[in-house]
């Protein structure tokens, strides 16, 4: 291969072929070769291999049905156990993909091109068994372009040797240390030198040695960050320095021992027998750290005669931004010096790849488990994909458009440009730097420690609260996990504070033990406003109870890598500080550590979420039919309707998951409120009969299996009946509402395709927040907030709106009496708008019931959708969408007067200053953009207020 630079107008992942780099994808499943997905990565990517392991098997015949009619049909024979039905299965998968990599293979001259498939992860310390396995897998594939996996244990060498010199191409997997790879080397060598004696061609046999990277780096800064607690000055620097770089180091030696055994006489004997190298693979190469650039692990590893077998993800983020170049040689010197430095300070790398390879096997066998009880479940039991189940119903014209988009993209392949973070998808612009989450939960269940430890460590040092304070996407999903979990015996019980109400910042602080309570201080840029005041409260009455040097110990933070709030964290020494990944936006990192970690912290089984949100994941995967790909096929119904004025999603969750509804309130207005355009998402209004309704309403039932709602099931029967739009999922258990966050957030990137705007970004929240810091501005600055007059008072309330909607109202009402104006204002709502009650008032259960009540009056009578939220907490959730998405709405701000204030330590202003400055900001910004907005504002008496606001609206509807 030459060493030629790169055309400008090559793919990233093409172009380091010229390096003489070959990149494989570490990924397999049947529909990605049955649905193109592989040829099209061959011919666009010049990939140039496959491999495969057990956990991507597992979860794709357990997850979709893309092996159900051939397990049907191998089911017919009761004397096949589930492993010889497994390897039936992946035999077929293979030899598939090697008819789409042969021409690569015949084009390298039998140097590149093959695929990989492993022996039982069981017989890793037997040399027997391994050599009878690897030797019937050989012949069962019956394809040159295979290799069969042999893990570098003491046991696999011996194998490796033996099957080298029985001419079967052999990918050696599980190497971490170099002098383990040295030792490969040699069998390698001496099992052509075998074949050299017998007289028998060494040409066609082929190998490689699978080096694990990012793994290493992962452990040792584990160790790193432990010695970073106690150190100081330049000992502290120092292992500052050594964080992201031992492993690459690692791997650039190892290269230089290939270099070196296979540059000696021993070597060149056989070279001119026309043997072909080792060549060194680079293996788990995605990126774990999320400090780290998401492509670390193939830039800085690019160099002649190697391979880099790559996941999905990592494979479109180098395709998107990768820097092709060598750099596998650049700066030996430096690598050594690393390696010697993590010796001197006390980490022996010796022992961290001995761990390596332990728990690597441990990775290996525990699928490898699950598969073959996946298999028995498919064979035995019921031949379906375990995942939760979806299924609608449609009017006729919906249905043909929907089934017409589904065929669109079966013809792009599915799922394919989704995964291969293609902006043109959407609208071109920077769609492509927002697709983290599609990775995050592989990246998740490869390093699993990190929650096992938080969730440890609370349970033994008696936490009895957790409080989380955050807004919006680092909230919601942690309030998805109380809500539905409730408190788990021997853990925490996990509290969530969104609100800068004083009256709800104080019953928080009521519901819990400062010096036993673990505070979570989580947001994303760790500049938001709320968390920060949160921090700011909550740590200065901490300090007060415990004292300043232990106050830092209750304390811990999810933020994104050099934020804010990650320097605050440090300098006030908090107990850990989890990083959020950069390419990940606030309501799509539910799955990463802003969701995980209180999962953890409250003791959930958070292995068991991930894995089913991951066998989601591969149920959406690219190649998978549209219809049959749950995500897909919802967002496809989710645009389709929103096209055609079908834009109310009115969402009906089991009790025992209600919560969801929130989460998916936010993701869903968030991302699709803008540009004139939106999808309007209607949570915990009541389901009524079906002549409640007009006709712009989608109705999605997700129902709890093993707790469902009679009264819901059969208000959905009669929608149904009735022709209205249903979408059916069943959620089996709790723990299965984890595959939901994936179904639903590729859903809306799909949705989103089908309107045509960026479902990533949120370019009118920022409107709210520059409205609110300029009162607060002028609030620090003055003593008090601009003066703003009423134009109506009595009643015990008073009345505010923009000059605008004010004259308008006057207009309408006539007599000035707040029935009137009430009446005039909700008789705005028109055919296809929507009513909201943004409410700035503390959330609870009695303020909670009586503006429900308000809602369902409004919409009995108007049959228009009603959405409510509780302010300032939908000003990170629909916010975007009232102001940025269609202007069909009919807004009823209502605020009150504070009973009691709490202070901001550090600030002038005080928590219920913050809460008037974000609703009179968000009522500004409202009225800027044109919307119908009414401000009720009430006494301190909020119950008494709300219950007169509701007797009010009832008289105005008549």
């Amino acid at each position: 291969m030459g060493t030629s630079r790169p055309s400008a107008l090559q793919s990233p992942v093409a172009a380091l072929r010229q390096y003489g780099q070959s990149v494989w994808l570490d990924f397999i499943r049947r529909s990605v070769i049955a649905g193109g997905e592989l040829a099209r990565l061959v011919e666009e990517d010049g990939l140039g291999g496959v491999t495969s392991n057990p956990a991507i098997f597992e979860k794709a015949i357990d997850g979709s049905n893309d092996y159900a009619a051939a397990i049907e049909d191998l089911s017919k024979d009761p004397h096949l156990e589930p492993k010889e039905v497994y390897e039936r299965l992946a035999v077929q998968d293979i030899q598939d993909a090697a008819g789409v990599l042969r021409p690569v293979y015949d084009r390298a001259s039998r140097r590149d091109g093959y695929v990989s498939l492993e022996v039982s992860p069981d017989l890793a310390n037997d040399t027997e068994g391994t050599l009878q396995e690897a030797r019937r897998l050989w012949k069962a594939v019956g394809r040159p372009n295979v290799m069969i996996k042999v893990p570098a244990t003491p046991a696999g060498v011996p194998a490796i040797q033996t099957l080298i010199s029985e001419g079967v191409n052999v990918n050696v997997t599980l190497l971490f240390a170099r002098d383990v790879y040295e030792t490969v080397a040699q069998a390698f060598i001496a099992g052509l030198e075998a074949r050299a004696a017998r007289g028998e061609e060494l040409g066609h046999v082929a190998s490689v040695a699978s080096f694990f990277v990012s793994r290493i780096d992962t452990l040792v800064d584990s160790l790193i960050e432990e010695k970073l607690k106690a150190a100081s000055g330049a000992d502290k620097a120092r292992l500052e320095g050594l964080m992201g770089k031992v492993a690459i180091a690692n791997a650039k030696l190892a290269y230089q021992s290939y270099k070196r055994i296979f540059a000696g006489p021993r070597w060149q004997a056989l070279a001119a027998r026309g043997a072909q190298t080792q060549r060194v693979l680079w293996a788990s190469t995605g990126t774990k750290n999320p400090r780290y650039r998401d492509v670390l692990y193939v830039e800085e590893l690019i160099g002649p005669e190697t391979v880099n077998t790559v996941p999905p993800e990592t494979l479109a983020a180098f395709r998107d931004h990768g820097r092709a170049r060598p750099t596998l040689e650049a700066d030996l010197p430096a690598a050594e010096a690393t390696l010697a430095e993590l010796e001197q300070a006390g980490i022996s790398l010796r022992k961290v790849t001995d761990d390596l390879l332990a728990d690597g096997l441990k990775k290996f066998v525990e699928p490898f488990t699950r598969l073959l009880k996946a298999v028995e479940r498919r064979c035995r039991e019921a031949n379906k994909a375990r995942i939760n189940g979806q299924s609608y119903t449609l009017p006729p014209a919906l249905a043909a458009d929907v089934t017409a988009k589904l065929k669109e993209w079966d013809a792009q392949g599915g799922t394919h440009r989704l995964w291969a973070r293609d902006a043109s998808l959407w609208t071109g612009s920077d769609e492509a730097s927002w697709l983290g989450w599609l990775g995050t939960v592989e990246v998740m269940i490869d390093d699993l420690t990190p929650l096992g430890h938080i969730r440890d460590e609370v349970r033994h040092e008696g936490f009895t609260h957790a409080l989380l304070l955050g807004m919006g996407g680092s909230s919601l999903c942690p309030e998805v996990w109380r809500e539905t979990f409730g408190k788990v015996p021997g853990s925490p019980e996990l509290l969530v504070l969104d609100s800068t109400d004083p009256a709800q910042v104080k019953a928080r602080e009521e519901q819990i033990d400062l010096k036993r309570t673990l505070f979570i201080v989580s947001s994303k840029s760790g500049s938001t406003l709320e968390p920060n005041i949160f921090k700011a409260y909550f740590f200065e009455r901490v300090k007060q109870v415990l004292g300043a040097e232990r106050a830092g110990s209750r304390f811990i933070a999810i933020t994104d890598p050099g934020s804010n709030l990650e320097k605050d964290a440090r300098a006030d020494a908090f107990r850990h500080i989890y990083p959020g990944v950069r390419s990940i936006g606030g309501r799509y990192s539910a799955l990463s550590n802003f969701g995980m970690v209180p999962a953890a912290v409250m003791g959930l089984d958070f292995e068991r979420l991930l894995d089913e949100a991951e066998r989601m994941l591969h149920a959406c995967a690219p190649g998978v039919p549209a219809a049959d790909n749950p995500g897909l096929a919802l967002g496809t119904i989710l645009g389709v309707a929103a096209t055609q004025g079908v834009d109310k999603l009115t969402i009906a969750a089991s009790p025992g998951i209600y919560d969801l509804g929130a989460w998916l309130e936010q993701l869903i207005a968030e991302s699709t409120g803008k540009d004139g355009k939106g999808i309007i998402p209607v949570d915990r209004e009541k389901l009524a009969a079906p002549a409640a309704y007009g006709d712009d309403r989608l109705f999605v039932y997700v129902r709890l299996d093993e707790a469902p709602d009679p009264a819901q099931d059969a208000a959905v029967d009669a929608l149904e009946k009735a022709g209205r739009p249903v979408v059916r999922i069943h959620v089996a258990t709790k723990y299965d509402l984890a595959e939901e966050f994936i179904r639903w957030e590729i859903a809306t990137a799909i949705a989103g395709a089908v309107l045509r705007i960026n479902p990533f970004n949120q370019p009118d929240v920022e409107a709210s927040k520059l409205a609110t810091r300029a009162l607060t501005s002028e609030y620090e600055k003055t003593g008090k907030l601009p003066s703003e007059a009423p134009f109506f008072e009595g009643d015990g309330v008073k009345l505010f709106a923009d000059a605008a909607n004010a004259e308008a109202l006057r207009k309408a009402a006539g007599s000035g009496s707040l029935g009137a104006y009430l009446q005039a204002h909700l008789n705005r709502i028109g055919a296809g708008d929507y009513f909201a009650l943004l409410a700035y008032v503390a959330m609870n259960e009695g303020h909670e019931g009586a503006l429900q009540a308000c809602r369902h009056r409004v919409r009995d009578k108007k049959r228009a959708a009603t959405c409510l939220g509780f302010g300032p907490r939908f000003l990170h959730s629909t916010g975007q969408l009232y102001k940025g998405g269609p202007n069909t709405g009919v807004f009823l701000q209502v605020t009150c007067d504070d009973a009691r204030d709490l202070p901001v330590p550090g600030q002038k202003y005080t928590f219920g200053l913050v809460e008037a400055a974000q609703a009179r900001g968000d009522f500004q910004v409202l009225a800027e953009r044109g919307r119908r907005a009414l401000r009720v504002h009430l006494g301190p008496e909020v119950a008494a207020g709300l219950k007169a606001l509701d007797a009010a609206i009832t008289k105005a509807l008549g």
